[in-house]
């Protein structure tokens, strides 16, 4: 008789679980080829559960080889199903594990471009979401466009060219996978070996690896509290384009002035590059409306990216690119072979949410819970570093730098911060060209509670 054990409080069936003890006695002879099994009626009895379980576990053997056998005459252990040498496989039951938050409940996290989750409009898109369900046919349960749907291009053309002077038509806009996707798409597009690029020093990490192709040249281009500084942009190179962030440069937070688009634009025109403009959480700026895009400007030379990952939620994995005009067959076509269309449902439920107004008010609502919190952080700062401390960004976006003098913020400090279960992220970090940013912090306070803020930064002040 086989020894098998059956818990009827796992999460496996009972039939998964029968299958995978027998299929793992039968890999390490321990159910030796040819040896006859017993019966399902027999084995039924023995484990005392249903014989159709049995006969279950028994077809899916029978389906991958295992075992042989016709009725009547038993059934067998196959040829060649011992696996030598696999003393190290082991029947693992799989466990579920705490949550990361029940895990580190008391840590707080300064992670930059998180929006306050507790605070999506949870009942507004379910709402949406089932108008959208019941107002559409069949069709949306199909296939989509690579390109995205058209009513959330035309809502999107719509809302940019009001909020941020946009000049596009929806057939120049695409939709993606978050803003991941889109510079990815970008990288593929644009890039081949042999190619350079300037992008802003220092600029997230992430945005480094997605165009750091094998021989592809990256060209650091320094930033300042305006953003990049365009004189020190290449005279003697031909970038394929040229990277920036001049709505709230990441990390640092300057704002790009207009004379430095203008030298960044005729540089683009003049070496043949196209700009790449992220714009990926301008909607929050604390003083006046968001600045003009970029795109705007030069809208054949400039390939705008957005998402809605920092204004409403990093789940929902929309974001966009406008494309000139030359480039949009191709980017369908990689689009496409990419995984075919982003998610449709998410994409109607956010074109109505765009087009009826309810972007807008939650963008107006979170402003004033931001810049509240934003308030509050420079407040804690102030009162605990009373000297030697520079804040840089704080006038737009999700998070703001900290610099401190005489701090040297090495993987030493920020191990010693994270023992008081808090998490930093040292500008360094985001450096090409290091030793110039390493007394600087990032501090994200969107998803904080003003609680939050003001023990982070006390736990904080014990080592800096």
């Amino acid at each position: 008789m086989l020894w098998l054990s059956i818990d009827r409080n796992l999460d496996a069936s009972l039939t998964r679980q029968v299958y995978e003890q027998i299929r793992f006695q039968i890999l390490n002879g321990i159910i030796h080829v040819g040896e006859k099994l017993p019966s399902t009626r027999e084995l039924a009895s023995e484990l005392k559960i249903s014989r159709n379980v049995i006969l279950d576990a028994y077809d899916q053997l029978f389906a991958e080889g295992f075992i042989e056998g016709s009725r009547g005459s038993g059934t067998y252990v196959s040829e060649g199903t011992f696996l030598e040498d696999t003393s190290k496989y082991e029947l693992v039951v799989p466990q579920q594990e705490e949550s990361s938050e029940e895990k580190t409940s008391d840590l707080i996290d300064f992670r930059s471009g998180i929006p306050a989750l507790n605070l999506f409009p949870k009942k507004k898109w379910s709402q949406l979401t089932q108008r959208m369900l019941a107002d559409h046919n069949d069709f949306i349960f199909g296939y989509g466009h690579p390109e995205g749907r058209m009513e959330l291009r035309v809502a999107l053309c719509n809302y940019l060219h009001k909020t941020r002077g946009i000049r596009c038509s929806p057939e120049q806009l695409v939709i993606t996978s978050g803003a991941t996707q889109a510079l990815s798409l970008v990288s593929k597009l644009l890039l081949t070996k042999g190619d350079e690029v300037c992008i802003e020093d220092p600029i997230t990490h992430d945005i480094q690896t997605i165009f750091q192709q094998p021989g592809v040249s990256l060209y650091p281009v320094p930033v300042d509290e305006f953003g990049m500084i365009t004189d020190m942009l290449p005279s003697n190179k031909k970038p394929k384009f040229i990277f920036v962030t001049p709505s709230h440069q990441f990390p640092l937070g300057g704002t790009l002035p207009i004379q430095r688009r203008i030298q960044l634009i005729q540089y683009a025109r003049e070496s043949g590059a196209y700009i790449v403009e992220d714009d990926y959480d301008s909607e929050f700026r604390y003083a006046g409306p968001p600045v003009s895009s970029l795109q705007s400007l030069e809208p054949e030379r400039v390939i705008y990216i957005g998402t809605v990952s920092k204004i409403l939620s990093p789940a929902l994995r929309i974001g966009y690119l406008i494309l000139p005009q030359n480039l949009i067959h191709h980017c369908r076509e990689l689009k496409w072979f990419n995984d075919l269309h982003s998610p449709t449902f998410e994409q109607l439920t956010l074109a109505v949410f765009v087009k009826e107004g309810h972007l807008e008010q939650h963008i107006r609502k979170m402003k004033k819970v931001y810049r509240k919190r934003r308030d509050f952080l420079i407040t804690c700062l102030h009162d605990s570093f009373s000297k030697g401390l520079k804040i840089y960004g704080d006038s737009t976006g999700l998070h703001m730098v900290a610099a401190f003098d005489n701090v040297h913020f090495s993987e030493e400090t920020v191990r010693k911060v994270e023992e008081s279960n808090i998490r930093i992220y040292p500008v360094e970090k985001h450096s090409i060209r290091k030793g110039r940013h390493q007394n600087k912090i990032i501090l994200g306070y969107s998803n904080l509670s003003p609680d939050e803020i003001k023990e982070g930064i006390r736990r904080l002040a014990m080592y800096v």
